[in-house]
């Protein structure tokens, strides 16, 4: 079933209407013989490298996603050891807090990012990062040092620029007039050549007239899918979006 749910995020109803109508232009084209020998460099400079360029960088903000998010929890990590081990005294109830108040974050976090919600907004994270800041001033009454207190504040201080570098890659993606472009010249390519297609049509075996708007067709617009899934790596539609498995977070922070 995962193999099925794959190629129809590459290959879609989109897929199939554009493949539809260029085959209705390239039939049309040959019933009233209008033939053109366009320029296939066109395809290259118009639409590959931009489309290209779109899922390169797509591709590159997800990375850096997945970074800050792994800086993230290595701080949510952090601190909760500072509960657990550096206490002159051990305070079990302390740790457990603690433990319960950065588990609550992450799923914040999650819900913030793959929320679909507009109401649920980047505030909410920070309500809850601020009750948790709160919480850490009770390591001075539990004896932490000055030096390590300053420390601790550094880690909390890191999860915020954190937050706000996920939030610029959630919130700031790929040029909006580009990717209109892109799909502009993506779907009407197929339709448009169909002049094209005709001419080169003279070259191929009978019944093989539709082969290339269909090839031509099937390729462009997986292009264009595979970008569009990649854009927002949070959303949780495809396959390649960054997961936030709050349950595996918090066996890593179980003793």
């Amino acid at each position: 079933m995962k193999v099925f749910r794959s190629i129809y995020l590459i290959i879609n109803y989109k897929t199939f209407i554009i493949t539809a109508l260029a085959v209705a232009s390239t039939w049309l084209c040959d019933y009233y013989q209008l033939v053109a020998n366009f320029p296939l460099t066109l395809v290259g400079i118009a639409i590959v490298f931009p489309v290209v360029f779109s899922i390169d960088s797509a591709y590159n903000r997800r990375e850096r996603a997945l970074a800050l998010l792994a800086d993230f929890k290595a701080h949510f990590l952090v601190l909760y050891h500072a509960s657990r081990d550096w206490l002159d005294r051990e305070d079990e109830e302390f740790s457990e807090k603690i433990k319960g108040k950065l588990i609550g974050i992450f799923d914040t976090l999650k819900l913030v990012f793959t929320s679909r919600n507009s109401s649920v907004s980047q505030k909410t994270i920070y309500d809850t990062i601020s009750d948790l800041s709160k919480s850490l001033q009770e390591f001075r009454a539990l004896g932490l040092q000055i030096g390590e207190m300053s420390r601790v504040d550094q880690y909390l201080s890191k999860m915020m620029v954190d937050i706000e570098n996920l939030a610029g890659i959630l919130n700031y993606r790929t040029p909006i007039t580009l990717r209109a472009y892109s799909k502009v010249f993506i779907y009407s390519f197929p339709i448009l050549y169909g002049p094209y297609f005709v001419h080169a049509a003279t070259d191929y075996s009978a019944g093989l007239e539709y082969m290339m708007p269909v090839v031509f067709s099937f390729i462009l617009v997986s292009l264009d899918n595979i970008q569009s899934h990649l854009e927002n790596p949070f959303d949780q539609i495809g396959e390649d979006d960054i997961q936030f498995n709050v349950e595996e977070f918090e066996k890593l922070i179980k003793d």
